[in-house]
C-alpha cells in the first residue's frame, strides 16, 4: 500500500530529508510543514508551525499520515511522538523523556558518568557561587573550561572559556542573568577536550542501532574556525580523522552502551541518535548528544545513502531493526551554506537569488532559508542555501562544489572558502 509521510520543519535539513524520502517506492505522498520554496517541488507544504502539536496531530490523524519524520528537537521535547503514538500514529524520533538525551545536559552528563561512557570530567551546578569556584579550578591552572546551559538554547548555550574573566562572564550570563531562559537555571562546567570534533549518526529501534556514517561541520562564521558559532556553515561526510579503528570504538564504547543505558533507565531511545565526540588522544569522547539529524549534516548523509530510507524510519519506530541493513555510496559529499550578511548577527532579508539554473545537474541545492515572492525566490533567513557536491573523494567535492557557488548571487551574500580544508591537510 502507498503510504503517507509527514515531515517537520522548514530548513535545509528537512529538504535533504524529504529529497531522500520522495525517491521512496513505498510513499505516495509527502506532506512537509511548513516546508520551504525547495521543498515545494518535492512535497505539499502546509502552513503549520513546528511547535504547533496540537495542530499537526489533527493534520496529520485527518490525512492518515502512516509516518512522521521530526526534524527540529524543540517538537521532540515537548512530547510530539508520546502525544502522536498515543493517538496511534508512528513518529520516528524519541520520547519526551529520551530526547532529555539532548534537553538536559546535566541529564546526559549523569548517564555518561553511571556507565562509564568517556567523557570529559564535569560537574553540574544550580548555585552561581559554586560554578565559579569549580570554573577556578580549571582557570586558575591556565586551562580553558566549558560553560554549557544544561537546557535548549539554539545551539548558543555553549562557551569555551579561555580564562577566568570570560568563564565568569559566560556563568553570569547564563545563571543570574537568564540570557537562556529556563535553560541556564542549571550549568554543567567541564574539562575542555583537545582533539578533532566529529559528528557520528546511527538509527536506533530502542534496543538495536543502524550505523551510518561520520561528518565534520564547520560552527564558526569566518574561516580558520574565527568569529561566532552559528547553525553550522558546511560540513563534509567521511572524515579522514575517522578510521576503521576509531568507526569501531565509537561503536563499542559509546553508541552501543547509550542506548543499552537509556534502556535500563526506562527511557529507550528511538530515532537518530546524532553523538557530537572529540577524538582524543585517549580516543573518542562525547561532547554531547542530540536528539534529531543535524543541520547541515543531513544535507551530506542523505546523498550518500544507498536504497530506501523509508523502510529503516518505519522499522526503527516498530522496534523492528534487527536484519535491515543499510548501504553507504563510496566517495564523499561536501556542503558549503550561503548566508546573509551579518549572519548569526543582523541580517537584511528579501534579496534576490539569481544563478540556480546556471548549476550543473549533479549538483544538489537544499533550501535553508527562503521564499517566493511574486513569483521570485528571495532569502528569507540566516542561512539561505546548502550546495552540495558528491564526488569520488573531498578534494574532488571541494573542488566541484566552490566551482558552483560562484555560479549564485544575491545581495550581502557570504560564505566560508575553507569548508573541508581539515580534511585536505589530513589527506597530504
Amino acid at each position: 500500500m502507498a503510504k503517507k509521510v509527514l515531515v517537520i520543519g522548514q530548513g535545509g535539513r528537512e529538504h535533504a530529508l524529504v529529497w531522500k524520502l520522495a525517491q521512496s517506492p513505498e510513499i505516495n505522498k509527502i506532506f512537509a510543514v511548513p516546508g520551504n520554496p525547495g521543498i515545494a517541488g518535492l512535497a505539499e507544504c502546509v502552513d503549520i508551525g513546528a511547535g504547533e502539536v496540537d495542530k499537526l496531530l489533527e493534520f496529520a490523524l485527518a490525512n492518515k499520515i502512516d509516518l512522521t519524520v521530526v526534524g527540529p528537537e524543540a517538537p521532540l521535547m515537548e512530547g510530539l511522538v508520546d502525544i502522536f503514538e498515543e493517538n496511534g500514529l508512528k513518529a520516528f524520533g524519541p520520547s519526551a523523556a529520551a530526547a532529555r538525551l539532548e534537553g538536559s545536559k546535566v541529564f546526559t552528563k549523569n548517564l555518561l558518568k553511571k556507565y562509564g561512557i568517556p567523557t570529559a570530567d564535569y560537574e553540574a551546578f544550580e548555585d552561581i557561587d559554586a560554578a565559579k569556584r569549580y570554573a577556578r579550578t580549571y582557570t586558575a591552572q591556565g586551562k580553558a573550561v566549558v560553560v554549557k546551559a544544561d537546557g535548549l538554547a539554539a545551539g548558543k548555550g555553549v562557551v569555551v572559556a579561555k580564562n577566568w574573566d570570560e568563564a565568569s562572564r559566560a556563568i553570569d550570563n547564563m545563571m543570574r542573568d537568564r540570557s537562556f531562559g529556563k535553560a541556564g537555571e542549571k550549568v554543567v562546567i567541564e574539562e575542555c577536550l583537545e582533539g578533532e570534533e566529529v559528528s557520528f549518526f546511527a538509527i536506533s529501534d530502542g534496543k538495536n542501532y543502524l550505523p551510518l556514517l561520520a561528518a565534520q561541520d564547520h560552527k564558526q562564521v569566518f574561516d580558520n574556525d574565527e568569529g561566532p558559532n552559528t547553525g553550522g556553515m558546511g560540513a563534509y561526510s567521511n572524515p579522514p580523522v575517522y578510521s576503521p579503528k576509531l568507526y569501531q570504538q565509537v561503536l563499542d564504547k559509546i553508541i552501543g552502551p547509550v542506548i543499552e543505558a537509556m534502556a535500563k533507565e526506562g527511557c529507550p531511545y528511538k530515532g537518530v541518535v546524532y553523538a557530537g565526540l572529540m577524538i582524543t588522544r585517549e580516543g573518542p569522547k562525547v561532547l554531547e548528544f542530540n536528539a534529531r539529524f543535524g543541520d547541515p549534516e543531513t544535507q551530506v548523509l542523505m546523498p550518500m545513502i544507498k536504497g530506501d530510507l523509508f523502510p529503516l524510519l518505519e522499522a526503527a519506530c516498530e522496534g523492528k531493526l534487527v536484519g535491515q541493513a543499510i548501504e553507504l555510496e563510496e566517495g564523499a559529499c561536501v556542503c558549503v551554506v550561503l548566508a546573509s550578511g551579518g549572519y548569526p548577527g543582523d541580517y537584511e532579508k528579501g534579496k534576490l537569488i539569481e544563478g540556480l539554473e546556471k548549476l550543473d545537474s549533479d549538483i544538489l541545492v537544499f533550501h535553508a532559508g527562503t521564499i517566493i515572492d511574486k513569483g521570485r525566490l528571495l532569502s528569507n533567513g540566516g542561512r539561505v542555501l546548502g550546495v552540495v557536491s558528491k564526488a569520488n573523494g573531498i578534494p574532488a567535492a571541494i573542488e566541484k562544489v566552490y566551482k558552483e557557488v560562484e555560479k549564485i548571487s544575491f545581495d550581502l551574500m557570504y560564505y566560508r572558502k575553507d569548508i573541508g580544508k581539515k580534511a585536505l591537510k589530513r589527506e597530504v
